[in-house]
Order: C-alpha cells, then sequence, then structure tokens
C-alpha cells in the first residue's frame, strides 16, 4: 500500500481551515473563543500535533486530554468537531493521509468523550447477589 505523506503547509493548510470552520460555527466557537487567547501559539501547537501524528516529528510532546477536559464540551460538541475536522482533512490532504488523520481524530474523541462524561446510572435489576 502506497502511502502520500502530506507536506507541513498541507498539514498547517487543514488546521488553518479546520479552525476557520470553528470559528464559523455557533455551537463551538464560545467554547473556543473563551479558551484560546492566543490564537496563532495555539495553532502552532496544534500543527505540531498533527506533524508527529501523521510525520513522526518530534515537535509535539503535550498531552492534549486534559486541556480538553477543562473545557465546557459536551458528547455532542465532539460529533460537530468531527464532522469540520473529517471536512477540512479530506480538502486538504492526500487521500490516505486524510484517512489517517481522521481514524485518529474519532479515536480521540472517543477516548475524550469516555474521559469526560461518566457512564450512566444503571437502574435495572440486580444480576448479581453481594456475597455474605
Amino acid at each position: 500500500m502506497s502511502t502520500h505523506l502530506p507536506t507541513e503547509e498541507q498539514i498547517a493548510e487543514m488546521v488553518r481551515r479546520f479552525y476557520r470552520q470553528v470559528l464559523a460555527d455557533d455551537r463551538l466557537r464560545p467554547i473556543f473563543d473563551a479558551a484560546i487567547t492566543d490564537w496563532d501559539t495555539h495553532h502552532r501547537v496544534v500543527q505540531d500535533f498533527w506533524s508527529r501524528t501523521l510525520l513522526d516529528t518530534d515537535r509535539y510532546r503535550g498531552h492534549p486530554y486534559p486541556v480538553h477536559a477543562q473545557l465546557p464540551l459536551q458528547p455532542e460538541h465532539f460529533d460537530i468537531w468531527l464532522e469540520l475536522f473529517r471536512k477540512a482533512a479530506r480538502e486538504v490532504l492526500p487521500a490516505d493521509s486524510a484517512a489517517r488523520a481522521i481514524a485518529r481524530a474519532e479515536h480521540m474523541a472517543e477516548s475524550f468523550k469516555a474521559g469526560m462524561f461518566s457512564f450512566p446510572r444503571y437502574d435495572g435489576p440486580k444480576l448479581w447477589k453481594p456475597a455474605r
């Protein structure tokens, strides 16, 4: 299978395009506007993350979960986020790299949701009896 790696410029354009879409979305814009005070720095950090993910560079050494866990996100925000990310990735990256980026983003979204939102309480019948 042939892999067409993206260029750093394509990764930067994907990040810029994604955040233009985020800022145009009335559901996500308030969350990101409140959390990000320096968009240039944020873009560089996110570009470094995707460069590490897609090109195996060593510029990003952070952990994205703790930052996102502090935001007032709801599960539906991740669905919107993924929709916008998929669009940006498919528009800019080579097809196989876009597929890799999207798979990574989907995995991250599911992991973040699992960590950020507790499971609903189960109020059904008890399936076990405590030991005496």
